[in-house]
C-alpha cells in the first residue's frame, strides 16, 4: 500500500524546474543553439560555392526558367499540331529550333530544363544542347523523378518516386553538362487536404532529393 510523505520530508516542488536550470541536458542545449549541431557538415566550402553560382546564374535579374521538359506524349501532341511525324529526329529539331530561333531571348533564360532525351541530342554542329543552353548564358537541366504514386492511408493523396539510384544519375548529369534537375511533388488542395501525412511525406522526398542532388554539386528544384 502506497502512503503519501509527510510535508517535511517532501521534495519542493520546484526541484525539478531548479534541477534543469542549472543542470541542462545536453537535448534541451542542442534545442537551443542557433549553429549546425551536426559534428560532419554534408557539404563542404567549395561545393557551397559552387552551388550558390549556380543558384546566382539562375535567377539573375530578368532571367527566369524555360521549360522544354516535354514528356514522349506532350511532345508528341506538339509535333502532330505541326503534321509532323512523332521521330527523335524531330524531337531534336524541335528543341534545337527553340533554343536558336531567335537571340534575343538569351538574356532573359536562366536555366532549361530539357527531357531526358533531348538532354543528350545535339545541334547541328555537333554541340550537345546542355552546352547550346551554357553558351548563351544559361544552366541545362532534367527532371529526374519517377512520377507520382498514391500515398497509402490518405484520401487520394500522393508522393512522389525516384530517390533510389539518384544520386548517380545526378552524378552522370553533371558530367554531361547539367547543372540543375527539377523534382514533382504534388499536394491535393481541399477541404480536408493536404493531411499532415502527405505533407510530411512530401516535405520529406523533397529534403532528401536536395541533399542528394547537392553532394555532387547539381542544384535540385522543384
Amino acid at each position: 500500500m502506497l502512503r503519501s510523505l509527510p510535508e517535511s520530508t517532501r521534495p519542493p516542488a520546484t526541484l525539478h524546474r531548479r534541477t534543469l536550470q542549472t543542470h541542462p541536458s545536453p537535448v534541451l542545449e542542442l534545442a537551443n543553439t542557433s549553429t549546425m549541431p551536426y559534428q560532419y557538415p554534408a557539404l563542404t566550402p567549395e561545393q557551397k560555392k559552387e552551388l550558390s553560382d549556380i543558384a546566382h546564374r539562375i535567377v539573375a535579374l530578368g532571367k527566369g526558367i524555360l521549360a522544354a521538359d516535354e514528356s514522349t506524349g506532350s511532345i508528341a501532341k506538339r509535333l502532330q499540331s505541326l503534321n509532323a511525324e512523332n521521330t527523335k529526329e524531330n524531337w531534336r529539331f524541335y528543341c534545337q529550333l527553340l533554343l536558336t530561333a531567335d537571340d534575343c531571348v538569351n538574356p532573359c533564360i536562366g536555366d532549361v530544363i530539357l527531357f531526358h532525351q533531348t538532354l543528350y541530342q545535339k545541334k547541328d554542329d555537333g554541340r550537345p544542347f546542355p552546352q547550346v543552353v551554357m553558351s548563351k548564358g544559361g544552366v541545362g537541366g532534367s527532371k529526374v523523378d519517377k512520377g507520382v504514386v498514391s500515398l497509402a492511408g490518405t484520401n487520394g493523396e500522393t508522393t512522389t518516386q525516384g530517390l533510389y539510384g539518384l544520386s548517380e544519375c545526378c552524378a552522370q548529369y553533371k558530367k554531361d553538362g547539367a547543372d540543375f534537375t527539377k523534382w514533382h511533388c504534388v499536394l491535393k488542395i481541399g477541404e480536408h487536404t493536404p493531411s499532415a501525412l502527405a505533407i510530411m511525406e512530401n516535405a520529406n522526398v523533397l529534403a532528401r532529393y536536395a541533399s542528394i542532388c547537392q553532394q555532387v554539386c547539381v542544384l535540385g528544384g522543384w
